[in-house]
This record gives structure tokens, sequence and C-alpha cells, in this order.
């Protein structure tokens, strides 16, 4: 028997709410199955099994407020037995009164005629793949999600396509009145929550780890050249934007320096299993996430903006996985469409490093030997010193510089 306990979805989260059960006792699951939805301050999560098995057990009620390594369920292995339920108490037995001689013959009872038959009920037809978070808005909505076309996994239902569909239909609808002011907004998500975690977990950075700041600026000028060519003719949804340059470019110079790219755990450093980048994206109504991009260093360009627009869609409509919000090994944040120059991270604890971009912006440039006009950008790391030092995160700056020159070969 294996427990399934409340993950932690990062350093900021405590406890959560199981607002649904997507399983019940008896049913099989592998790794990577939704079993549950939880509610925390970053709003309705689906939670992951990583285990193969058989639910024997629900511990934690719909409703139930659950802390961070608290019980949810119990699994057996497969080839396990269930464990045995109580059977309640024994019937009392049923005692044979003596035959005392021949009994008495009776009179036969008219028999009740037998009760018609229960008409079939015909099987209900298939039924689409919806997340949770989808039907919920979609009901909100008065949508029904499985009559949409969904563009999640194996063609599921999500929260973007329920709203896609919305706006589709809004033109003929009514105008809604402008609702009062609330303080939670859909899908469990609290901004104000929000901001008091996230503030709980960089006082925590600021105080335990001694952080060191790098900075530097990189001539964007052949990237954004390669970058024009390469979208010339595409269409809008086949464009690469310049954010999965520098996404790009930052996975493979951690692959390189690996000592920026993990977690600093029970006073040692553990590298990451892979180049994990958190991309850290703003929600709205106010608060911050940094889900998972898992393996970005082995994507390809158009397969890593394809993945990139999807966790920020899904960011902000509700759709997170468990797995994208564990797991991060570091942290990018890029404030250039924000306008501002440069930004200065606070590492995510129990990460190493944060990665900074600011805006791209034209300034002047020396190139041999002459000043001309270059469109830069500003780079910055804050980095653990307990895990690295300044040699090896200049390393890292220097390698995504080098790789930025040359585009085609990220």
């Amino acid at each position: 028997m294996t427990d399934f306990v409340m993950p932690s979805l990062g350093a900021d989260m405590e406890r959560a709410k199981v607002a649904e059960w997507l399983v019940k006792p008896g049913d099989r699951v592998k790794k990577g199955d939704v079993v549950a939805v939880v509610e925390t301050h970053k709003g309705a999560i689906e939670i992951e099994i990583f285990q193969e098995g058989t639910v024997a057990e629900l511990c934690a009620r719909e409703g139930d407020d659950v802390p961070v390594g608290g019980l949810l369920a119990r699994l057996s292995a497969p080839g396990e037995a269930p464990a045995e339920r109580p059977a309640g108490p024994p019937a009392p037995p049923v005692r044979e009164m003596p035959r005392a001689g021949p009994q008495p013959a009776r009179e036969p009872k008219a028999e009740a005629p037998p009760a018609p038959p229960r008409p079939p009920v015909p099987p209900a037809g298939p039924r689409a793949k919806v997340s949770p978070a989808a039907r919920r808005r979609a009901a909100e909505l008065g949508i029904d999600a499985d009559a949409l076309a969904g563009t999640g996994v194996d063609g599921s239902v999500t929260l973007a396509d329920v709203e896609l569909a919305a706006q589709t239909h809004a033109a003929a609808a009514a105008p809604a009145e402008e609702p009062a002011p609330a303080r939670k907004t859909r899908g469990g998500f609290d901004p104000a929550e929000m901001r008091k975690a996230i503030a709980a977990a960089m006082g925590r950075s600021k105080r335990e780890i001694p952080h060191y700041y790098l900075t530097g600026t990189i001539d964007l000028g052949t990237a954004l050249a390669w970058l024009e060519r390469y979208n010339d003719g595409r269409p809008p949804d086949g464009r690469l934007l310049p954010a999965v340059l520098l996404l790009k470019a930052t996975a493979l110079g951690l692959r390189a320096t690996p000592q920026l790219n993990g977690f600093w755990e029970e006073g040692a450093f553990r590298p990451g299993p892979g180049v994990h980048v958190g991309w850290a994206i703003s929600l709205r109504g106010g608060g911050l996430v940094a889900p998972a991009i898992h393996d970005a260093d082995r994507k390809p360009l158009p397969e890593l903006m394809a993945a990139l627009r999807d966790l920020v869609g899904r960011a902000r409509s509700g759709g997170l996985r468990s797995s994208e919000l564990m797991d991060p090994t570091v942290t990018v944040t890029s404030l250039g469409e924000r306008g501002a120059d440069a930004v200065i991270g606070v590492i995510y604890p129990p990460q190493v490093a944060i990665v900074g971009f600011g805006r791209i912006a034209e300034r002047p440039w020396i190139v041999d030997g002459l000043v001309t006009k270059r469109p830069v950008v500003s780079i910055s790391l804050a980095a653990d010193h307990r895990a690295s030092d300044g040699h090896t995160g200049g390393l890292l700056l220097a390698e995504i510089d080098r790789l930025l020159q040359e585009p085609e070969r990220l």
C-alpha cells in the first residue's frame, strides 16, 4: 500500500483544498493521470499521480483543507491485493425450529404476479475529455463543454477552449452588468492571498539564501535579423517571438553550467533531472506563477514556442498541472514587455538561480571600432553562493550571449 500525499506546488504553498476527486476506489491509475483538482492561492491546479496502481481509499474528502504532505489517498501496487474493508456486524444466525412430527398441510398461497421487467437503460454516448476547470467554467457560462472541439492533450477540452467559445458567442449575448468588486476570482484564485504567499517565500529567500548578482548587455542584432527572416511568410501562429530565443539560449546555457540548474536541499546542492525552466507569468488581477517548461534545452524552437504559448494561456485561465509547479529547476523572468530596462530577481527556493531579461531597446554600440545603433537587451543573474560563485555565473551569461550570436543553431 502506498500513500498519496498533497504535493508541494512551490515554496509559497502550505496547504490546499480538495475541490474535486476525478477517481474513486477501485480505479486503476498510471503515472501522469490527473486524479484530483485542488484549490490554492494560485487557483485551481490539476493534481497528477506519480505511480501506477489501484485506488484503495480516498482519505481526504472534497472540501477538506489538507496541508502539504497530508494524506490524500492510498494506492495498492499492481498485483497487490486490495485492503479488505470491514464487512459490518455479522448477520444473526438463522435458527431452524425443531420439527415435532408430521406438519399439517398448509393451503398454498397465491403467488404475486412477477414484476414487469424494467426497460433497459440505453448506454450513454462517449463523454468528451474535459478538464475539471474547463467543465466548471463552461457550466458558469452555460456552454456545453462536451460539444466543444478540444485543443489540449489527446484532444481534451481546456479552459482556453471554453473561453474562446464564450468570446465567439459574446456578440450574440446580452451585455452583462459590471460585477461588484470581488476579492476572489474563479478557480479559487485569491490575489491578496497570493501576494502574501509570494512575500513570505521571497522574504525567506532573502533571509536564508546568500545571493550574488551579475549583469550584462547582449547585442541582439544578429538574432533579430535571423528571426525576421524566419518569420517572413509564416502565419501568425507559426511565428517565433524574441522571448523564445532568450528562453532557448538560457536553457542551453544552463545545460553547460549545471551548477546553476537544480536545488539546494538539506544543506547540499542537488542537480536538476533536466533543464525545466520556470517561466514567470503575470496573472490577470495580480499575482505571479512560474510553471515549468520541461526539457526546454531539448525542444526545437517551434515546439518551444508552442509550449510557451500554451503555458501562458493555461496559467492565465486556470489550467496548470501539479507537475508544472513542482519541479522547475530554474526561473527565467522577462519584463521587457512591461517597459523595464532591467530586472534583478530574487531566487525562488529551493532553486539556486534566476535569470532576468529587460526590454529590447536600441542603444549606441561599438562594432569593429565604430559606434553604431544596435538592438540590445540587459541580462541579469541572481544565484545562490552556497551552490556556485561569480565565476560560474559569468560563464552562464557569456554562454547565453554566444548562443544568441548564432541563432540558427538554437
